[in-house]
């Protein structure tokens, strides 16, 4: 397997935009989500972690939220993100690796998760975990989309169960949701779960 736990690897994908998995738009589970947000949602503080070209950065700051933070340890779709928003603050743009965030510096009160579980090496998701507890403020969560697939292979994405995830989960989240997606992208249908995770 190549090396998915450095940037390099990410950062030529992206230079040769061959990020097989990349919709092109914002995800439509997640848009949905966002759009049935309160209007008191606009100023809590977001993580979008492993963000790539980060459409729903991009959505998030559309529709006036405020305080979203995007990291990705690859320069190159920062770099492309900043140009597409010039408007979005600069301090929010973060170029790291996000097993290497420090809690004391950064807390959030929810993480929008689209497609970084499934690019990790699978070796680190009960890390990603630990940094998902450690990065939420108490009774933050964690929502949006992970496959329901098994993809056979040992390149990224790489897929899961709802069974493997509750086992990894449950000692530190409560699931409120953790169901089939019913209004995925085409090419998806039948293969994502939803999730609303809280920090217990």
């Amino acid at each position: 397997m190549d090396n998915v736990n450095q940037a390099d690897f990410w950062q030529q994908r992206y230079e040769q935009d061959s990020i097989g998995w990349d919709m092109g738009e914002i995800s439509p589970p997640l848009k949905a989500y966002i759009d049935q947000l309160p209007e008191s949602a606009k100023d809590q503080a977001i993580l979008v972690a492993g963000a790539g070209n980060a459409y729903e950065v991009g959505y998030l700051h559309e529709q006036g939220f405020t305080n979203v933070t995007l990291v990705d340890f690859a320069l190159a779709p920062i770099k492309a993100f900043a140009e597409r928003y010039p408007s979005f603050l600069a301090e929010y743009l973060v170029c790291a690796d996000f097993f290497d965030l420090s809690p004391s510096h950064y807390q959030f009160d929810w993480v929008l998760e689209q497609t970084f579980f499934c690019a990790i090496d699978p070796i680190r998701r009960d890390d990603y975990v630990q940094q998902m507890v450690a990065l939420l403020k108490p009774k933050g969560k964690l929502t949006g989309l992970l496959f329901d697939k098994n993809f056979g292979r040992d390149q990224p994405p790489f897929g899961g169960s709802a069974n493997e995830y509750r086992q990894r989960f449950v000692p530190y989240f409560d699931i409120e949701i953790m169901e089939p997606c019913y209004n995925s992208y085409p090419a998806r249908q039948g293969s994502e779960l939803f999730i609303k995770l809280l920090v217990k």
